[in-house]
């Protein structure tokens, strides 16, 4: 494969409406519907789902 196709940068957006957002790298191939990652958010005060954005 090319360098960079298999690992995209990702854009990952707070469930909870607060427009908080975090930048990360996936693996295409392991995962390749959209991320969900339980993360802290720091406008809700605590941990939240937080979806892939396209």
């Amino acid at each position: 494969m090319a360098r960079g196709t298999a690992r995209p940068v990702v854009r990952l957006r707070s469930t909870a409406g607060t427009g908080v957002t975090y930048v990360t790298r996936k693996n295409r191939l392991n995962d390749p519907d959209r991320l969900l990652l339980r993360k802290y958010d720091p406008v809700a005060g605590g941990h939240v789902l937080f979806r892939e954005e396209r």
